[in-house]
């Protein structure tokens, strides 16, 4: 068993990717705080976590939240969240690697390519070791190392800056870029509340079924422990978040005083995650600038390659092709899908080099390959009467609107003759409206569904289980010991 602190903080630097550290000065650069209102909501995500997500795992025993789907509605659910897991973690794991090489590219003088493909190999090789008690004591370290390098870069920051931290706040009123958002009642623009919302959905998402968080609850002694390292997670993630928004907020004061200081190469309104890179490389002192990559290297080597290769054995190959597969062979092909996960991560992180904005892409992916997972899990929990009819066809109802939600704004791919059936929602509402359809559309369909003598899953989590806890946690546990599924995350902004 594992402490509450030294679970919370590898919990905590799954949420602190690169994404987080690049992408959010990106976003504060070239616009306002409204971004940060996604951060607002990990609390309120987290209040539901201890309530109900924590409890319910460790009540019964359970390390993956795709062996919960696959139990509650039969194998295709368990197939189906998997898919969703293995696009969402693509889509993060080439943009967190195209980040890194962004960071990295100025100090090495190499490309952004050839660099993210020398990122690209190292993750591959990193993810040949490991398992999950050694990647949470190393992500307990990693976690220290990625607050220090920020920290010390915003001393720097902000000994360059006119009038420092008081010039920096006094510059960024007047222009308005301190603001939160809208608070307009519209879900067709990023206002305050369709951040706070997909904020909320994503992060409830984070901590109920990604695995990067799931199989972590299991690994300390008692519930309140595990508790513990979920308010830790929450509890370092809101200011670290509010230190790099700031850092954007603050290179921007400083690109506006002395430009300067930048490259003259440097297009900080067509490229404004570059500006941080060029920071680092141009104006801190060598050893400095080593430790900020450093920092930005330690949050991106998380484990999501090692658990997309080890779904991959378990949910796909083991399952549809060579179910009594041996040890050999086994670890064949997880070497065979570490590599082949990490040559395709590697080309969606070319293919981010397209990207104006990053942190942009990323949510919207995130939202689109969600795939409406959270709804189907909170339908197993809530739903007494919900069986694997009623989840097909909620799950196939909330496919068509995320679908429609997708395609139906983007001229190319919706004829001029249906423009009255585009959506009107702004693109960060596609995981809050597919969630909603999935979960609203099953409880509906399942009040025809015959009634069962059995509660919800939810039923006594949060009360004293009539049963040992602690024999369930060492049943997960041991059912855990074959393999690890560490990650998401998330990096929710991640």
């Amino acid at each position: 068993f594992l402490p509450g602190w030294a679970v919370g903080l590898p919990m905590f630097g799954s949420y602190v990717s690169s994404i987080s550290f690049l992408a959010n000065p990106g976003k504060s650069f070239a616009g306002d705080w409204n971004a940060f209102v996604f951060t607002l909501a990990t609390p309120v995500a987290a209040v539901v976590a201890v309530r109900w997500f924590v409890p319910f795992y460790r009540r019964a025993g359970e390390v993956s939240a795709y062996e919960h789907l696959g139990r509650r509605f039969g194998p295709w659910a368990r197939t189906y969240a998997v898919v969703c897991f293995l696009l969402t973690q693509v889509a993060r794991t080439g943009t967190v690697v195209y980040l890194l090489a962004l960071a990295a590219s100025p100090l090495t003088g190499w490309g952004v390519p050839a660099v993210i493909v020398l990122v690209g190999t190292l993750m591959v090789v990193a993810s040949f070791f490991g398992g999950i008690q050694a990647a949470v004591w190393v992500g307990a370290v990693q976690s220290v190392v990625l607050v220090a390098g920020p920290v010390a870069c915003a001393v720097v920051l902000l000994g360059l800056v006119p009038g420092g931290v008081a010039g920096v706040v006094e510059t960024a009123q007047e222009a308005g870029k301190l603001g939160l958002g809208s608070l307009a009642p519209s879900l067709a623009q990023p206002t305050f509340w369709v951040v706070l919302v997909y904020g909320l959905t994503i992060n409830l998402g984070n901590f109920g079924i990604d695995q990067s968080y799931v199989q972590r609850y299991i690994t300390t002694p008692t519930l309140a422990q595990a508790r513990r390292s979920v308010w830790i997670t929450a509890a370092l993630y809101v200011p670290t978040a509010a230190l790099f928004f700031f850092i954007g907020t603050a290179l921007w004061a400083l690109h506006g005083a002395r430009p300067e200081l930048f490259p003259a190469a440097l297009d900080a309104a067509a490229k404004p995650d570059a500006v941080f890179p060029a920071f680092i490389a141009g104006q801190l002192p060598v050893g400095l600038a080593g430790l900020v990559v450093a920092s930005i290297f330690a949050a991106s080597m998380d484990s999501s390659l090692s658990s997309m290769a080890t779904l991959t054995l378990c949910d796909v190959y083991k399952r549809y092709v060579r179910p009594h597969a041996g040890e050999r062979e086994s670890i064949a092909v997880l070497r065979g899908a570490t590599l082949g996960w990490g040559v395709v991560a590697t080309g969606a992180a070319l293919l981010m080099t397209r990207a104006k904005n990053v942190l942009d892409v990323w949510w919207e992916l995130a939202g689109v390959f969600s795939g409406g997972m959270l709804g189907l899990f909170l339908l197993g929990l809530i739903a007494r009467r919900a069986r694997n009819a009623t989840a097909v066809t909620a799950v196939t109802v909330g496919v068509l609107v995320i679908l429609w939600m997708t395609l139906s704004p983007k001229a190319a791919m919706w004829p001029a003759s249906l423009d009255a059936l585009r959506s009107p929602f702004h693109n960060l509402m596609i995981s809050v409206v597919g969630t909603l359809t999935v979960l609203l559309v099953g409880l509906l369909v399942s009040r025809w569904e015959p009634r069962e003598r059995r509660g919800s899953d939810l039923q006594g989590v949060g009360h004293r289980p009539q049963h040992n806890p602690e024999r369930a946690v060492n049943e997960g546990r041991r059912a855990a010991s074959p393999r690890a599924e560490p990650r998401q995350g998330a990096d929710a902004t991640r």
